[in-house]
């Protein structure tokens, strides 16, 4: 199954970064044929240009909730989600309503059993700095093993390298 693996955020804004940085380690890890690694700082229906044509993807970024704690790690799905903070504009669609007119229009796209979502709860995504916050910090290892778990379930025995 084509999968991707996609970090989601951006490195200048501490936390907000996590995603790649999982990305990248799970990336130096794990090599598989069918497996690509990607990173992207775009929503809405700009997404579908970067997930199109995959029948699986595991999605890593930053995240904020009420309830949330620094650190947490998370396995999600996007009908978790109704809003985006990040939204282009008033008229940008969410991630669900992006893959429902993905869907309609007939791309290649994962179905909702098949896009996993990787989210870390974050401190601080405002802030420009390059370095994230101590409990992002200690979550990275944590969100790297959930991805590479999630790598594994899906391999259905081909062969790959983890290192």
């Amino acid at each position: 199954m084509k999968t991707l693996v996609l970090g989601m955020g951006n490195t200048i804004l501490c936390d907000d970064g996590v995603g790649i940085y999982v990305v990248r380690e799970v990336a130096d890890r794990f090599q598989q044929e069918q497996v690509d690694f990607s990173e992207a700082s775009v929503g809405g229906l700009r997404i579908l240009d970067v997930i199109g044509g995959y029948e699986r993807v595991i999605m890593v970024d930053a995240i904020q909730t009420p309830d949330g704690e620094p650190g947490m790690v998370r396995r999600l799905s996007p009908q978790d989600f109704r809003l985006s903070l990040h939204a282009g504009s008033s008229h940008d669609l969410s991630l669900r309503g992006s893959l429902a007119l993905g869907r309609g229009m007939g791309m290649t796209l994962p179905d909702d059993e098949n896009f996993v979502i990787v989210a870390v709860e974050v401190e601080d995504i405002w802030t420009f700095g390059e370095v994230c916050t101590s409990a992002v910090v200690e979550a990275i290892p944590r969100a790297v093993e959930m991805v590479l778990t999630e790598l594994d379930a899906g391999a259905n025995g081909a062969s790959q390298k983890r290192s």
